[in-house]
């Protein structure tokens, strides 16, 4: 059994340009998948832009489980319907981690990721010193899906007596 490094927060903002899986619209969640972790938002009905806005926490003991998030559609009468996923590359965060950086101005950027075929970035990616913790802003580009964006956050939090990092 590992142990525990830490917790990662992970902050699921909102949905851009979800695909549609009902008549009009859908009525979508995200499920963040960790080794044996799930975690799930709630379902917000008839939106394709949903903003959730909700702080997901996962137990972190190994850093080469990787992280996957797949937003669904909710169904009533059937079951729920795929409307893509994502697969979060921490690895450039966890380096930026182990820099043991302190006392830096808020908003310094201490790494920048590029999106690349080997994550789902949409766009460049900032890993940001910001009241003494460093956070990672992310607009994931969904796979398997026509259209759909996810923005998310990152942000490390030390547990007392782990292991950690270092």
């Amino acid at each position: 059994m590992n142990a525990l490094l830490g917790l990662l927060k992970i902050k699921i903002r909102r949905g851009r340009n979800l695909a549609v899986r009902d008549a009009v619209s859908s009525d979508p969640y995200v499920v963040v998948l960790m080794g044996r972790q799930k975690l799930k938002t709630q379902v917000i009905h008839d939106n394709c832009n949903p903003v959730w806005n909700e702080e997901l926490t996962l137990s972190i003991k190994d850093l080469s489980l990787p992280i996957k998030l797949t937003v669904y559609d909710k169904d009533t009468f059937s079951g729920d319907d795929r409307m893509g996923e994502a697969v979060i590359d921490i690895n450039d965060y966890i380096e930026s981690l182990k820099m043991g950086l302190e006392n830096l101005p808020d908003g310094t950027k201490v790494n920048r990721v590029q999106p690349n075929r080997n994550n789902c970035l949409a766009d460049e990616s900032a890993i940001v010193w910001n009241k003494g913790k460093i956070t990672q802003d992310m607009i994931l580009r969904l796979k398997n899906v026509e259209s759909g964006l996810l923005e998310i956050g990152l942000e490390w939090v030390e547990v007392p007596g782990c292991k950690g990092l270092m």
